[in-house]
């Protein structure tokens, strides 16, 4: 498990960049957006909304760059831990550890990419509501930030659980960049509260502007805990933890 001072090995885009391009366009069919807004080189931090367990692998497959992404630490058990370990995700503790963001701030300076899910948990994906996490990541470093907007891996009712069928189609768009910084004499406090709140507006804006342009729209959420007849199978046949 990544700690402060190990930081996951820039060797695990190996095998993972073609088990994740594997995902994306032999399992599923992914439509990518926008891949020309994502730097080349330097720190970027991918900010995308949040509606399936799959949103960060699939993001991962699409992505141009390899990234590494924060992922609750609960998931990192048995087979898929290793898998997450291997790949070089970093685990989050949602209790109110700061390890994960410290770890992905030495990736960030040194030049690497980091992924994040800032609305914490699977939702509507609307980004109406993003943790400050991400805020604290872009003003610290000075990433630049990409908004990514994913679509399809949990489409009308389907419950939080459910896994898509293969050869659905999926969208994933990369938004234009955006820089956040601190202006001087504000509060550390207030630079967060504006930072977040920049970055939220940019995500939940690139997020409409992708329902706009693909189609493709949100999923209908169902009531937590109830899911209806037609998706309990999916909610009990197995319950991936949430990303970060």
């Amino acid at each position: 498990m990544a700690t402060e001072t190990q930081l996951p090995s820039a060797g695990s885009r190996l095998w993972s960049r073609p088990v994740g391009w594997l995902l994306d366009h032999v399992i599923y069919r992914t439509i990518v957006a926008g891949k020309s807004n994502v730097p080349a080189a330097g720190p970027v931090i991918f900010a995308a909304n949040h509606i399936s367990f799959l949103d960060g692998p699939v993001m991962f497959g699409a992505s141009p760059r390899p990234m590494h992404i924060l992922v609750k630490k609960e998931m990192f058990k048995g087979f898929l831990g290793k898998v997450l370990r291997g790949s070089g995700q970093i685990p989050v503790d949602r209790a109110g550890d700061r390890t994960a963001l410290h770890v992905g701030k030495k990736l960030l300076d040194a030049g690497r990419c980091v992924g994040i899910l800032p609305e914490g948990t699977r939702g509507s994906g609307s980004a109406e509501n993003i943790s400050n996490g991400v805020a604290w990541l872009a003003l610290t470093t000075g990433a630049t930030v990409i908004p990514v907007a994913i679509l399809g891996t949990r489409q009308d009712d389907e419950h939080r659980d459910h896994i898509p069928k293969p050869r659905r189609k999926l969208h994933v768009s990369f938004g234009e960049p955006i820089t956040v910084k601190r202006r001087k004499g504000e509060p550390g406090r207030v630079s967060m509260d504006r930072a977040a709140t920049e970055i939220r507006e940019a995500l939940a804006g690139h997020v409409q502007d992708a329902i706009r342009a693909t189609g493709q729209g949100l999923s209908l959420e169902p009531a937590p805990g109830k899911p209806t007849s037609q998706h309990r199978h999916s909610a009990v046949a197995g319950t991936p933890a949430d990303h970060h």
